[in-house]
Parts: structure tokens; sequence; C-alpha cells
């Protein structure tokens, strides 16, 4: 009897661990499709309507399907692609029903590059003689640099300015890997290759000093001429008041003619409706970008001749990827599948990324080869194009940069862990075992490596680098040697990688469409972007528990999951490695 209440309790316990199973799938399609439901809607604009532009979200390369966000309710959480920002600038200028812009950033989730491309689109709205009204209670550095862009910024009479300069800091490991008992053993090319230094030091070489000063100068440079420009002010006369903290207070922001103003809400509101045209007792008609943006998504179905841009965003791996990363297996095969495309009449390959396997990378370079042998492939650089994201574009007819973007890092380099000293001396745990040859178990990480194994090793290392200089060079048409002493694994901001030919020009995105379209010889075209957004839900049938682990994190650690991160990434970076040398945090 006892058996049988045993049994009969697990089946009730399976069928209702089912049910739950089977209710929570369900619940996540029915989500899945009232969210594809809305996100096809159109939203309808008002006559006399502000677009309100809340910069303070997440500015990605391409707005993410937020179905995994609703499903978790958090509504807040909103992200937005800086092409849908800048598609949507772009059709505002000629819509008479938006007559002004409303301009709220206090804290922009974006690169310097990528808040360039936005800026830039700010200021081509501008032409059109419609108005940009700029109004935060606090402006960080970045925030004011988009704002600085509209024709009225203002402060919140009790808020605050930040201008102070900028600073970039690193994250060593080898003190922690020390306390552990683990042993970096790194096999490197390139006296720039600095991604190996948090593992072995803990602090800045000379040469990675150099290359860390060279580009944040340069990244300084590209703000203060935005900022100089269209605030009518000296670069000069910016620099003194970040060097000598002269914004201490918010009425310095308006002496030092920083600002246009010194608001309270509500006066912004009315200033709004008088631009408007609403009757101050009125409420006023807003429409925010995001929503603006579905108004203006890529045509799905076109016709005709098209341009086609396929986005490379995150690091670059093996098999399929994701949104967020390169994989080279998808990436590949939507570069192969828009050069046989005969509609597709040019390629614009948008990289946003800071490398990652020395192989994924060759596997795409292949293909962009491929493509330039039938029509034009041009490629546009976001905040960061470096190692292999350098790698997988070089072959390219043009390569577009920004000022700041970050590339180059022509470098390969291998971590390999030695465990022995933690396992052994601080664990007990050791092994022993038999093998047929000398190099059976080579890249073990329970002991160091032999003076042979590390000589393998760097043979590989060397050989893989010397692919990566070659394809440099038979992509940009320099000698092997010149890429070879411009690489060394060193990083270059966008104005200085097109001084010494690692780039074109600067430009913008649709600098670059343009450009394509041009050399393709087109001039009635539409635009197709590549790889289609992964469906949210498969993605989360598949993926599931690593993404509610990320959600959770972020809530946990907040503003210090980048740490958590770095961590986790450099734990994960064994192998081959044709990788930015650090994650660039400038603030």
């Amino acid at each position: 009897m006892r058996e049988f209440f045993k049994y009969v309790f697990a089946t009730v316990v399976g069928i209702v661990i089912s049910t739950v199973l089977l209710f929570a799938l369900f619940f996540i399609v029915v989500i899945g499709l009232v969210s594809s439901l809305e996100n096809d809607k159109t939203v309808l604009v008002s006559s006399n309507s502000v677009l309100f532009m809340n910069l303070d979200q997440a500015i990605t390369e391409r707005t993410p399907d937020d179905t995994f966000a609703k499903f978790l309710g958090s509504e807040g959480e909103k992200s937005i692609g800086f092409n849908d920002i800048i598609k949507s600038l772009k059709k505002a200028k000629t819509d008479d029903n938006i007559k002004c812009v409303y301009l709220n950033v206090s804290s922009p989730n974006a690169g310097f590059a990528t808040m360039r491309e936005v800026r830039t689109a700010l200021l081509d709205f501008k032409t059109s003689g419609k108005k940009i009204i700029a109004y935060s209670e606090v402006y960080t550095q970045g925030a004011y640099y988009l704002a600085s862009a509209a024709d009225k910024v203002y402060l919140n009479p009790e808020g605050a300015l930040e201008f102070k300069g900028l600073s970039s800091q690193l994250m060593f490991f080898k003190g922690a890997l020390d306390k552990l008992g683990i042993e970096a053993q790194i096999i490197r090319v390139g006296t720039y290759k600095s991604a190996v230094e948090p593992f072995i030091t803990d602090k800045m070489s000379d040469k990675n000093r150099e290359q860390v000063t060279a580009y944040v100068y340069g990244l300084y440079n590209t703000f203060l001429d935005g900022i100089a420009h269209s605030r009518k002010l000296s670069k000069d006369s910016l620099h003194h008041i970040a060097d000598e903290y002269k914004i201490q207070q918010p009425k310095d922001a308006l002496a030092y003619k920083m600002i246009d103003g010194l608001r309270y809400k509500d006066e912004i509101l009315n200033e709004l409706k008088s631009l408007s045209g609403i009757d101050q007792k009125k409420n006023l008609k807003t429409v925010t970008i995001n929503d603006y943006a579905k108004n203006v998504a890529a045509d799905k179905n076109p016709s005709g001749d098209k341009v086609a841009v396929i986005f490379a965003n995150g690091d670059i791996n093996g098999g399929e990827g994701s949104d967020n990363t390169i994989g080279s297996e998808r990436i590949s095969r939507t570069i192969r599948k828009a050069r046989m495309d005969n509609s597709i009449k040019a390629i614009v390959l948008r990289v946003n990324s800071p490398g990652g396997s020395a192989l994924a990378s060759d596997v795409i370079w292949r293909e962009i080869v491929l493509a330039k042998k039938v029509k034009p492939v041009i490629a546009s650089f976001g905040d960061v194009a470096a190692s292999g994201g350098y790698y997988i574009a070089c072959a390219a007819d043009s390569i577009f940069v920004q000022p700041n973007t970050i590339t180059g890092s022509i470098g390969v380099f291998g971590v390999i862990p030695n465990f022995q000293n933690l396992l052994n001396n601080k664990l007990g745990i050791t092994f022993d075992g038999v093998k047929t040859g000398k190099y059976a178990d080579i890249m073990s990480t329970n002991r160091p490596l032999t003076p042979g194994e590390r000589l393998i090793i760097q043979n590989d290392v060397n050989r893989v680098y010397d692919s990566f200089i070659t394809r440099v060079a038979d992509g940009r048409k320099k000698s092997k040697a010149y890429i070879d002493s411009i690489g060394g694994g060193r990083v270059w901001v966008g104005t200085d990688a097109v001084k010494i030919g690692l780039a074109d020009r600067t430009g913008s995105f649709n600098d670059a469409i343009v450009a394509a379209a041009k050399k393709a010889k087109i001039k009635d075209y539409k635009i197709v972007e590549y790889p289609e957004i992964i469906d949210p839900i498969k993605s989360f049938m598949e993926t599931g528990t690593d993404k509610v682990k990320t959600y959770f994190a972020k809530q946990e650690l907040g503003e210090h999951y980048h740490i958590y991160e770095q961590m986790k990434s450099a734990v994960a970076k064994s192998g081959v490695q044709a990788r930015m040398p650090f994650e660039i945090k400038v603030q």
C-alpha cells in the first residue's frame, strides 16, 4: 500500500509540475503574440505634437524586441537602436504634425561614437527650422554632449551639470589571481596587446599608458569640438572650465554660457506648448521616440534595388551567436545570402565589436572577400571596431569611422590558466595519469606549460598574427611591414586611424550607406537590415535561464554590473584571441 501511495503521489506531483510548465509556456507565447501585434502597430501622431526623446535608455545598435522585459514586468527598462533614432528624426523633419523636439537626458547608456551619430541626426533635424529644447535636472558629461546640440539647453535651478574632463580606468586581476594561486600563462604578439596585462601586472605598462592616453585625448577633442561648435564657445575656454572644475553650482553653468537658463519643468512645458502651437491651458501633445520609431520601421518585403545593412555587434565567437554577439555561422551566412541576392546592389557592414575568436573572425572575413568581388562592400564602424572587429571588415572597399571610434588593436594573444597552486597547495587536489605522447596533454590547466609546449603555442599565435596583418595589408593595399609597424595590438581613435590608413574617412552611418549606393551606381533604393532579429520566444526557450540570471544580477548589482561582466569575461578568455586589449569605460 505504501508503494501504491508513493507512485500516486509521484504521479500527482508530475502532473502538477507539467501543468505549471505548460501554463508558463502558454503565458510566454501569448505575451509574445500580443507584443508582436503591438510592435507592428503604427502610432497615430496628433497635429501640433512634440517628439519626446528620452535618451536615458540604452541606445543600442538595433532596437531589440522587449517581449522578455515585458514578461519580467520591467517596462521601464527600454532601449532603442541608434538607427531607429536617426530614421525617426529624418522623418520628423518633414512631418507637419511634429512641431519640435523635447530632449530629456541625464545619463545616456551609449558609447561616444553612438552618441555622435545621434547628435549628428539632431543637428540635421534643426536644419528644418524646427526647434529642439533640452532639459534635465542633472546632466552627466555624455548627456550634456547630446543636449548641447539643442537650440536651448535648460537646467533645473537646483540641479547639476557635470563638466570635468574624461578619465579611463582599467581593472587588474593579478592580485586576486595570486591570492587564489592561479597563474595566467600568456602568449602574445605585440607590445601594445595589453589585453593580457590585467592577469600579469597590477598597473598599466608604459606602452599601454601611451595608447590609453592617446585615445582618451582623442575622445576628449571630439567631445569638446562638438560642444564648442554648438554653444559657440572656444575649445580652449571649455578645456579651462573642465580643468579648473568651474561648474560647481547651477548658476555657474549659466554664467559660463553652458546653458541658456535655469528652469523648472512647468516652465519647460509652457515653452513647448508655445513652440507647438498649443493653448497654455491645454495639455501638451507628445509622442515618444520609441513609439514614433514604429512608424518608420524598415520595409519588410521591399522590391527593387536594395542596400543591405548587416549588423555585426558584440564579441566574435563560433556558431550562431545572438543579437548581442557575433556568431561566425550566422553572420557569414547572412553575408553570403546578401552576396547571392541579385536585388541587393551593395552591402554595408556595420561593426561594433571588441573582437574575439581569431578563427571565427577569419570565417567572416572570407565572406566579405567573396562579396566584394561581386558588389560594393562598405564598412561603418561604431563605438568599437577593434582586433577581430577590425579583422572582419579590413577587406571592405571603404571603411567609415566616427572621429571617436576606437579601432585597430591588430594583435593576437592566448591565455592558458595554470591552476596547479590553487588545486595542489590550497585545495589539496592532485593529479596523476598516463599519456601516449609527450604532448598528449598540452593545454592542461593543472600544471605549468613546458618550454616545448610554450614554443608550440607561440608559433601558433605568430601564425595567426601573420595571417591577420596579411589580411589587413591586402585589404588596405599596404605592405605587411607597415601594418606590423602600426599593429602590435595598438589601439587608435578614429581620426588617427584615417591618418595612418586603417580607415578611409570619418563619416556617419548614413554616409556609409550613401557611399555604398553611389559605388553601386544606384539612386533609388531601399535599405534592408540583416540578420533578422531573433524571435524573443525562441530565444527565451533556448537561453531562458541565462536571461533570468542576467536580469536578476543587474537588479542586484546595479551600476556595478559591468565589474561582474568584466570578471566573467576575463575567465572566459582562453585560447587564441583577436580581442580588444581592455573594456573601455570612459567617464
